[in-house]
Protein backbone atom coordinates (compact mmCIF):
# COMPACT_ATOMS: atom_id res chain seq x y z
CA UNK A 1 0.00 0.00 0.00
CA UNK A 2 2.54 2.54 0.63
CA UNK A 3 5.17 1.98 -1.49
CA UNK A 4 5.93 5.16 -3.86
CA UNK A 5 6.77 4.24 -7.58
CA UNK A 6 10.58 5.30 -8.44
CA UNK A 7 11.65 6.81 -11.94
CA UNK A 8 15.03 5.12 -13.50
CA UNK A 9 17.97 7.65 -13.24
CA UNK A 10 20.98 7.47 -14.78
CA UNK A 11 23.63 9.28 -15.46
CA UNK A 12 24.61 12.87 -14.02
CA UNK A 13 20.27 13.81 -14.00
CA UNK A 14 20.76 11.10 -10.87
CA UNK A 15 23.43 12.77 -9.08
CA UNK A 16 21.42 15.35 -9.94
CA UNK A 17 18.67 14.67 -8.44
CA UNK A 18 20.75 13.63 -5.32
CA UNK A 19 22.69 16.21 -4.71
CA UNK A 20 19.68 18.68 -5.03
CA UNK A 21 17.17 16.53 -4.01
CA UNK A 22 14.12 18.62 -3.40
CA UNK A 23 11.54 17.45 -1.51
CA UNK A 24 10.69 21.32 -0.94
CA UNK A 25 6.87 21.06 -1.03
CA UNK A 26 6.21 22.97 2.36
CA UNK A 27 2.59 22.36 4.10
CA UNK A 28 1.55 25.08 6.25
CA UNK A 29 1.61 23.41 9.88
CA UNK A 30 -2.14 24.48 11.28
CA UNK A 31 -3.28 21.34 10.61
CA UNK A 32 -4.60 18.85 13.68
CA UNK A 33 -3.15 15.62 13.99
CA UNK A 34 -6.11 13.90 12.57
CA UNK A 35 -6.05 16.35 9.34
CA UNK A 36 -2.90 15.62 8.64
CA UNK A 37 -3.66 12.06 8.64
CA UNK A 38 -6.68 12.94 6.50
CA UNK A 39 -4.46 14.72 4.04
CA UNK A 40 -2.31 11.47 3.69
CA UNK A 41 -4.92 9.39 2.96
CA UNK A 42 -7.00 11.29 0.24
CA UNK A 43 -3.72 11.13 -1.52
CA UNK A 44 -2.89 7.71 -1.41
CA UNK A 45 -6.62 7.01 -2.48
CA UNK A 46 -5.75 9.43 -5.29
CA UNK A 47 -1.95 8.64 -5.87
CA UNK A 48 -2.29 6.33 -8.68
CA UNK A 49 -4.43 8.50 -11.12
CA UNK A 50 -3.37 11.36 -9.75
CA UNK A 51 -2.25 12.93 -13.27
CA UNK A 52 -4.78 11.01 -15.27
CA UNK A 53 -7.90 12.11 -13.49
CA UNK A 54 -9.02 15.47 -11.99
CA UNK A 55 -11.78 14.49 -9.07
CA UNK A 56 -11.57 11.52 -7.13
CA UNK A 57 -13.57 10.08 -4.63
CA UNK A 58 -13.44 7.94 -1.07
CA UNK A 59 -16.83 6.03 0.67
CA UNK A 60 -16.73 8.87 3.55
CA UNK A 61 -17.32 6.38 6.02
CA UNK A 62 -14.32 4.37 5.35
CA UNK A 63 -12.31 7.87 5.39
CA UNK A 64 -13.00 8.81 8.52
CA UNK A 65 -12.02 4.86 10.15
CA UNK A 66 -9.05 4.90 8.44
CA UNK A 67 -8.02 8.46 10.16
CA UNK A 68 -9.70 7.40 13.57
CA UNK A 69 -13.18 9.65 13.49
CA UNK A 70 -16.12 8.01 14.51
CA UNK A 71 -17.70 6.87 11.61
CA UNK A 72 -20.49 9.01 11.91
CA UNK A 73 -19.06 11.93 12.95
CA UNK A 74 -19.82 13.98 9.49
CA UNK A 75 -19.87 17.23 11.05
CA UNK A 76 -15.40 16.83 12.19
CA UNK A 77 -14.99 15.62 8.28
CA UNK A 78 -16.50 18.84 6.78
CA UNK A 79 -14.57 20.82 9.22
CA UNK A 80 -11.13 19.09 8.34
CA UNK A 81 -11.82 19.10 4.91
CA UNK A 82 -12.54 22.68 4.96
CA UNK A 83 -9.16 22.63 6.93
CA UNK A 84 -7.29 21.10 3.98
CA UNK A 85 -9.19 23.49 1.35
CA UNK A 86 -7.78 26.25 3.54
CA UNK A 87 -4.37 24.86 3.91
CA UNK A 88 -1.21 26.34 1.30
CA UNK A 89 1.27 24.37 -0.45
CA UNK A 90 4.23 25.77 -1.39
CA UNK A 91 7.38 24.91 -3.39
CA UNK A 92 10.45 26.30 -4.28
CA UNK A 93 12.66 24.22 -6.52
CA UNK A 94 15.16 23.59 -9.59
CA UNK A 95 12.83 22.31 -12.70
CA UNK A 96 14.49 19.77 -15.21
CA UNK A 97 16.64 22.59 -16.69
CA UNK A 98 17.76 24.13 -13.64
CA UNK A 99 15.08 27.23 -14.05
CA UNK A 100 13.75 28.49 -10.43
CA UNK A 101 10.16 27.45 -9.90
CA UNK A 102 8.25 28.97 -7.08
CA UNK A 103 4.62 27.74 -6.29
CA UNK A 104 1.95 27.77 -4.22
CA UNK A 105 -1.78 26.20 -3.80
CA UNK A 106 -4.20 25.67 -1.53
CA UNK A 107 -4.25 21.55 -0.21
CA UNK A 108 -7.22 21.01 -1.95
CA UNK A 109 -8.85 22.73 -4.42
CA UNK A 110 -11.92 21.31 -3.76
CA UNK A 111 -13.92 19.03 -1.44
CA UNK A 112 -17.75 18.37 -1.09
CA UNK A 113 -19.90 15.43 0.48
CA UNK A 114 -22.81 13.78 -1.15
CA UNK A 115 -24.69 10.81 -0.87
CA UNK A 116 -21.89 9.29 1.62
CA UNK A 117 -19.15 9.77 -0.63
CA UNK A 118 -15.88 12.25 -0.30
CA UNK A 119 -15.66 14.12 -3.58
CA UNK A 120 -12.09 16.18 -3.62
CA UNK A 121 -9.68 17.40 -6.08
CA UNK A 122 -5.87 18.84 -6.39
CA UNK A 123 -5.42 22.17 -8.35
CA UNK A 124 -3.33 20.86 -11.78
CA UNK A 125 0.34 22.01 -10.77
CA UNK A 126 0.04 20.59 -6.86
CA UNK A 127 -1.20 17.20 -8.72
CA UNK A 128 1.74 17.22 -11.08
CA UNK A 129 4.59 17.94 -8.14
CA UNK A 130 2.46 15.04 -5.34
CA UNK A 131 2.71 12.73 -8.25
CA UNK A 132 6.89 13.01 -8.45
CA UNK A 133 8.48 10.89 -6.28
CA UNK A 134 11.84 12.97 -6.46
CA UNK A 135 9.76 15.75 -4.88
CA UNK A 136 7.07 14.22 -2.48
CA UNK A 137 6.75 11.38 -0.94
CA UNK A 138 4.29 9.51 0.26
CA UNK A 139 3.46 8.50 4.38
CA UNK A 140 3.86 4.90 5.01
CA UNK A 141 -0.08 4.71 6.89
CA UNK A 142 0.83 2.03 9.27
CA UNK A 143 3.53 3.99 10.40
CA UNK A 144 1.05 7.28 10.28
CA UNK A 145 -1.28 6.15 12.89
CA UNK A 146 1.28 5.21 15.08
CA UNK A 147 1.67 9.45 16.08
CA UNK A 148 -0.30 10.96 18.54
CA UNK A 149 1.16 14.36 18.12
CA UNK A 150 0.59 16.55 15.61
CA UNK A 151 4.00 18.08 15.41
CA UNK A 152 5.54 14.94 15.71
CA UNK A 153 4.02 14.04 12.50
CA UNK A 154 4.46 17.36 10.81
CA UNK A 155 8.22 16.54 11.39
CA UNK A 156 7.77 13.25 10.30
CA UNK A 157 6.93 14.07 7.40
CA UNK A 158 9.01 17.14 6.40
CA UNK A 159 12.27 14.75 7.82
CA UNK A 160 10.95 11.42 5.81
CA UNK A 161 10.97 13.40 2.32
CA UNK A 162 14.82 13.86 2.57
CA UNK A 163 15.74 10.07 4.02
CA UNK A 164 17.92 9.10 0.89
CA UNK A 165 19.90 12.67 1.48
CA UNK A 166 20.94 11.84 5.13
CA UNK A 167 19.69 15.65 6.05
CA UNK A 168 16.30 17.98 5.53
CA UNK A 169 19.74 21.03 4.93
CA UNK A 170 19.21 24.08 6.77
CA UNK A 171 15.95 25.65 7.83
CA UNK A 172 15.54 29.47 8.92
CA UNK A 173 13.74 29.80 12.14
CA UNK A 174 10.81 31.49 10.69
CA UNK A 175 10.14 28.39 8.08
CA UNK A 176 10.80 25.33 10.84
CA UNK A 177 8.07 27.47 13.01
CA UNK A 178 5.75 27.72 9.89
CA UNK A 179 6.19 23.83 9.23
CA UNK A 180 5.32 23.44 12.47
CA UNK A 181 1.98 25.57 12.92
CA UNK A 182 3.45 28.00 15.39
CA UNK A 183 4.41 30.53 12.74
CA UNK A 184 1.59 33.22 14.56
CA UNK A 185 2.58 32.60 18.47
CA UNK A 186 4.77 34.71 19.74
CA UNK A 187 6.11 32.84 22.38
CA UNK A 188 7.28 30.46 20.33
CA UNK A 189 9.74 33.09 18.76
CA UNK A 190 11.99 32.29 22.11
CA UNK A 191 14.22 29.27 20.61
CA UNK A 192 14.09 28.24 24.12
CA UNK A 193 10.39 28.07 24.18
CA UNK A 194 10.44 26.38 20.90
CA UNK A 195 12.93 23.73 21.70
CA UNK A 196 10.87 22.91 25.17
CA UNK A 197 8.02 22.89 23.80
CA UNK A 198 8.31 21.58 20.12
CA UNK A 199 11.15 20.04 19.31
CA UNK A 200 12.58 17.85 22.13
CA UNK A 201 8.82 16.23 22.37
CA UNK A 202 8.69 16.24 18.42
CA UNK A 203 12.20 14.48 18.26
CA UNK A 204 11.47 12.01 20.84
CA UNK A 205 8.07 10.54 19.45
CA UNK A 206 9.67 10.45 15.66
CA UNK A 207 12.60 8.27 17.13
CA UNK A 208 10.38 5.89 19.34
CA UNK A 209 7.64 5.97 16.67
CA UNK A 210 8.98 5.75 13.38
CA UNK A 211 11.17 3.58 10.76
CA UNK A 212 13.92 6.92 10.87
CA UNK A 213 15.85 8.42 13.87
CA UNK A 214 16.07 12.55 13.60
CA UNK A 215 19.18 14.62 15.28
CA UNK A 216 18.41 18.42 15.24
CA UNK A 217 21.40 20.38 14.72
CA UNK A 218 21.34 24.52 15.45
CA UNK A 219 23.34 27.48 13.56
CA UNK A 220 23.61 30.90 15.50
CA UNK A 221 24.02 34.29 14.33
CA UNK A 222 26.09 35.94 17.33
CA UNK A 223 24.57 34.50 20.17
CA UNK A 224 20.87 33.43 18.85
CA UNK A 225 19.44 30.04 17.04
CA UNK A 226 19.02 31.19 13.75
CA UNK A 227 18.61 27.95 11.53
CA UNK A 228 17.57 24.63 12.32
CA UNK A 229 18.63 21.00 10.29
CA UNK A 230 17.42 17.35 11.20
CA UNK A 231 20.20 14.63 10.14
CA UNK A 232 18.03 11.22 9.28
CA UNK A 233 19.04 7.67 9.88
CA UNK A 234 17.03 4.82 9.37
CA UNK A 235 15.65 2.88 12.69
CA UNK A 236 16.80 -0.21 12.17
CA UNK A 237 14.21 -1.52 15.11
CA UNK A 238 11.35 -0.18 14.03
CA UNK A 239 12.48 -0.32 9.58
CA UNK A 240 9.86 -3.47 9.83
CA UNK A 241 6.84 -0.93 9.40
CA UNK A 242 7.98 0.33 6.16
CA UNK A 243 8.56 -3.13 4.81
CA UNK A 244 6.30 -3.79 1.69
CA UNK A 245 3.94 -6.60 2.00
CA UNK A 246 3.47 -7.13 -1.49
CA UNK A 247 7.47 -7.45 -2.54
CA UNK A 248 7.35 -10.93 -3.32
CA UNK A 249 4.74 -10.11 -6.06
CA UNK A 250 7.61 -8.37 -8.00
CA UNK A 251 8.70 -11.56 -8.98
CA UNK A 252 5.77 -12.49 -10.85
CA UNK A 253 6.18 -12.47 -14.71
CA UNK A 254 2.78 -11.03 -14.96
CA UNK A 255 4.10 -8.29 -12.51
CA UNK A 256 7.00 -7.16 -15.48
CA UNK A 257 4.18 -6.96 -18.20
CA UNK A 258 2.38 -5.10 -16.49
CA UNK A 259 5.15 -2.73 -15.85
CA UNK A 260 6.43 -2.52 -18.59
CA UNK A 261 2.70 -1.47 -20.13
CA UNK A 262 2.91 1.71 -17.87
CA UNK A 263 1.27 0.09 -15.06
CA UNK A 264 2.85 1.83 -11.40
CA UNK A 265 4.62 -0.48 -8.79
CA UNK A 266 1.60 0.01 -6.58
CA UNK A 267 -1.21 -0.58 -8.62
CA UNK A 268 0.59 -3.54 -10.58
CA UNK A 269 1.27 -5.47 -7.37
CA UNK A 270 -2.53 -4.35 -6.25
CA UNK A 271 -3.86 -6.25 -9.22
CA UNK A 272 -1.72 -9.38 -8.67
CA UNK A 273 -2.55 -9.79 -5.37
CA UNK A 274 -6.30 -8.80 -5.81
CA UNK A 275 -7.31 -10.75 -9.21
CA UNK A 276 -4.51 -13.53 -9.45
CA UNK A 277 -1.24 -13.85 -11.68
CA UNK A 278 -4.07 -15.96 -14.46
CA UNK A 279 -6.48 -13.67 -14.08
CA UNK A 280 -4.89 -10.41 -14.67
CA UNK A 281 -2.07 -11.91 -17.63
CA UNK A 282 -5.45 -12.79 -19.55
CA UNK A 283 -7.04 -9.26 -19.03
CA UNK A 284 -3.44 -7.83 -20.07
CA UNK A 285 -3.23 -10.34 -23.23
CA UNK A 286 -6.76 -9.39 -24.27
CA UNK A 287 -5.63 -5.36 -23.78
CA UNK A 288 -2.72 -5.75 -25.81
CA UNK A 289 -4.90 -7.45 -28.58
CA UNK A 290 -7.16 -4.29 -28.96
CA UNK A 291 -7.07 -1.76 -31.59
CA UNK A 292 -6.21 1.76 -31.43
CA UNK A 293 -6.37 1.57 -27.05
CA UNK A 294 -5.16 5.33 -25.91
CA UNK A 295 -4.41 4.75 -22.65
CA UNK A 296 -3.74 1.01 -21.87
CA UNK A 297 -3.31 1.25 -18.19
CA UNK A 298 -6.97 2.79 -17.62
CA UNK A 299 -8.23 0.20 -20.58
CA UNK A 300 -6.97 -2.48 -18.54
CA UNK A 301 -8.14 -1.39 -15.28
CA UNK A 302 -11.79 -1.65 -16.62
CA UNK A 303 -11.23 -4.91 -18.09
CA UNK A 304 -10.06 -6.35 -14.88
CA UNK A 305 -13.13 -4.78 -13.35
CA UNK A 306 -15.53 -5.69 -15.85
CA UNK A 307 -14.42 -9.01 -17.11
CA UNK A 308 -14.00 -8.13 -20.52
CA UNK A 309 -13.83 -11.33 -22.65
CA UNK A 310 -13.58 -12.26 -26.44
CA UNK A 311 -17.22 -13.43 -27.36
CA UNK A 312 -15.82 -16.83 -28.21
CA UNK A 313 -14.60 -16.65 -24.81
CA UNK A 314 -17.56 -15.36 -22.90
CA UNK A 315 -20.00 -17.51 -24.48
CA UNK A 316 -17.97 -21.05 -23.11
CA UNK A 317 -18.25 -19.00 -20.01
CA UNK A 318 -21.87 -18.52 -19.32
CA UNK A 319 -23.34 -21.55 -17.89
CA UNK A 320 -21.37 -20.48 -14.71
CA UNK A 321 -21.85 -22.29 -11.29
CA UNK A 322 -24.24 -20.81 -8.60
CA UNK A 323 -20.90 -20.40 -6.11
CA UNK A 324 -18.81 -19.11 -9.14
CA UNK A 325 -21.65 -16.11 -9.72
CA UNK A 326 -21.48 -15.28 -6.37
CA UNK A 327 -17.68 -15.08 -6.14
CA UNK A 328 -18.24 -12.76 -9.18
CA UNK A 329 -20.08 -10.75 -7.49
CA UNK A 330 -17.88 -10.48 -4.67
CA UNK A 331 -14.85 -9.68 -7.14
CA UNK A 332 -16.89 -6.77 -8.82
CA UNK A 333 -17.78 -5.63 -5.32
CA UNK A 334 -13.73 -5.26 -4.73
CA UNK A 335 -13.13 -3.98 -7.68
CA UNK A 336 -15.57 -0.84 -7.08
CA UNK A 337 -13.85 0.04 -3.59
CA UNK A 338 -10.76 2.25 -3.90
CA UNK A 339 -7.04 1.48 -3.03
CA UNK A 340 -7.65 2.78 0.57
CA UNK A 341 -11.49 1.21 1.01
CA UNK A 342 -9.69 -2.33 -0.02
CA UNK A 343 -7.07 -1.74 2.30
CA UNK A 344 -9.74 -1.33 5.24
CA UNK A 345 -11.95 -4.09 4.14
CA UNK A 346 -9.37 -6.68 4.58
CA UNK A 347 -7.90 -5.34 7.80
CA UNK A 348 -11.41 -5.40 8.93
CA UNK A 349 -12.08 -9.27 7.58
CA UNK A 350 -8.90 -10.38 9.30
CA UNK A 351 -9.61 -9.09 11.97
CA UNK A 352 -13.02 -11.44 12.39
CA UNK A 353 -11.04 -14.20 11.34
CA UNK A 354 -9.83 -16.68 14.59
CA UNK A 355 -8.31 -19.76 13.24
CA UNK A 356 -4.71 -19.66 11.97
CA UNK A 357 -5.52 -21.62 8.42
CA UNK A 358 -8.85 -19.10 8.21
CA UNK A 359 -6.33 -16.41 8.33
CA UNK A 360 -3.39 -17.41 6.14
CA UNK A 361 -5.65 -18.92 3.48
CA UNK A 362 -6.99 -15.30 3.06
CA UNK A 363 -3.78 -13.85 3.04
CA UNK A 364 -2.85 -16.14 0.17
CA UNK A 365 -5.94 -15.64 -1.99
CA UNK A 366 -7.71 -12.82 -0.68
CA UNK A 367 -11.24 -12.76 -1.27
CA UNK A 368 -11.16 -15.21 -3.71
CA UNK A 369 -10.12 -17.96 -0.45
CA UNK A 370 -12.11 -21.02 -0.94
CA UNK A 371 -11.65 -21.98 3.11
CA UNK A 372 -13.66 -18.74 3.67
CA UNK A 373 -15.93 -18.84 1.09
CA UNK A 374 -19.03 -18.39 4.04
CA UNK A 375 -17.45 -15.74 5.81
CA UNK A 376 -16.20 -13.50 3.12
CA UNK A 377 -20.11 -13.84 1.60
CA UNK A 378 -21.61 -12.94 4.78
CA UNK A 379 -19.50 -9.81 5.00
CA UNK A 380 -19.92 -8.56 1.80
CA UNK A 381 -23.13 -9.03 2.07
CA UNK A 382 -23.05 -6.83 5.66
CA UNK A 383 -21.41 -4.37 3.89
CA UNK A 384 -23.62 -4.33 0.46
CA UNK A 385 -26.95 -6.09 1.22
CA UNK A 386 -28.65 -4.86 -2.02
CA UNK A 387 -25.84 -6.09 -4.62
CA UNK A 388 -27.15 -9.99 -3.30
CA UNK A 389 -31.01 -8.92 -3.33
CA UNK A 390 -31.33 -10.31 -6.90
CA UNK A 391 -31.08 -14.05 -5.93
Amino acid sequence: MQDIPREQLSGSLRRGAVKKHVAAIHVSGKLTLLQRKLSNVLLLNAYDMLTREQVFQIDARTLCLMVGYNSNDMDTLKQSLRGLAETVAEWDMLDASGTQEWGVSSLLSYAKLKGGICEYAYSPALAEKLSDPQVFALINLNIQRRFTSGHALALYENCYRFVRTGSTGWWSLDLFRRLMGVADSSYYESYKHLNAKIIKPAVAEVNKTSNIIVTPEIRKRGRTVSEIRFKIAENPQLAILDIDDGAGLRNAPVYTSLRELGASDRLARQWVAEHGEDYVRGKLDYTRAQQGVKDPVRYLSAALKADYRAPEAAAAAAPVSERAGRLARIRDLVAARSPTQRDADKRLFLSQLSGAAARSDFERHGWMSALNFEAIEGFWRGLDPEAFEAE
